[in-house]
């Protein structure tokens, strides 16, 4: 399976914090933003990811992550000229993708949950066409909203309903076979402009080949594009990281524990961060676990 991670937009909803970075390299306390739907993507075995963005955004980004190799990931770049819709990034995607199984998330998404590695792997290797993530929220109007029937069984996909006929919002972590990219293809841009990702799910819909995983009680999943959504993840993390002692999308932890490197690799990594809380921990870390 590929990865797609889609950090593009010009964050105008976060002005003035993102007149001069990009809101993906904002803090989510004391990582950036970007770590997250990162650390998703490796909790589902994801290791060959590109990362999409604005043009004036990515040079910083790509000193961010390099090519992933530190983390025994392969990572690549592309450009979103401009904010033309979440499926987009599936076109500017496809050489990536190769007609393989793609995971895609948006850049600002946060999740969190104890069972959410295994959850995500299993997912992967159930996915029959289109799976998509919902998450039970207290203002469905607001969101993209996934209905089922009584069996669980995806019956419908509407866009910010007036009148909801559940709470279920689709949340920003879509799982797709190798026919996402045709059927990108074949969309037409809605009234603002956008190639609509709801419309990719509704063709698998429309197939019966979409279903809805349920993240209830015990996860947690923060869109973090906002000033308030933003300070609510960074205070979630920091009380989880307080209370538990561990780290919430630790990139290095994550590749250590999923094999893609070794102790003694993760180690290095944090002495080249020990002045800081989190290298402290990477190393402390890589010494118990190796």
């Amino acid at each position: 399976m590929k990865g797609i991670v889609l950090a593009g937009g010009s964050g105008t909803r976060m002005y003035p914090l993102t007149l001069a970075t990009s809101k993906q390299l904002l803090a989510v306390y004391d990582k950036p933003l970007v770590y997250y739907p990162l650390s998703v993507l490796m909790l589902a075995g994801v290791r060959d990811i590109l990362v999409i963005s604005a043009p004036d955004s990515l040079p910083a980004l790509r000193a961010l992550l390099r090519d992933g190799s530190q983390l025994g990931l392969n990572l690549s770049f592309a450009v979103q000229k401009e904010p033309r819709g979440i499926a987009e990034a599936l076109l500017i995607g496809e050489k990536h993708i190769n007609d393989e199984p793609s995971a895609l998330i948006l850049g600002d998404n946060v999740f969190h949950g104890a069972g959410f590695p295994d959850l995500l792997r299993s997912s992967r290797q159930e996915l029959d066409g289109c799976t998509l993530f919902g998450y039970p929220v207290s203002d469905p109007e607001r969101f993209g909203i996934g209905e089922t029937d009584a069996e669980g069984n995806l019956v419908s996909l509407e866009e910010k309903p007036l009148r909801p006929r559940s709470n279920n919002a689709i949340s920003g972590l879509y799982f797709y076979d190798s026919d996402v990219v045709e059927i990108a293809k074949d969309l037409t841009p809605s009234l603002r402009g956008e190639l609509e990702i709801t419309d990719v799910n509704r063709v698998y819909l429309k197939q019966g080949r979409a279903s809805l995983v349920r993240l209830g009680r015990g996860y947690t999943w923060l869109d973090a594009g906002t000033h308030d959504t933003l300070l609510a993840a960074s205070q979630y993390v920091q009380v989880i990281q307080h209370r538990q002692g561990v780290r919430v999308a630790c990139l290095e932890e994550i590749a250590l524990r999923m094999g893609y490197i070794d102790a003694e690799h993760c180690y290095r990594l944090g002495t080249g961060m020990e002045n800081s809380e989190y290298g402290k921990y990477l190393m402390e870390m890589a010494q118990t676990v190796g």
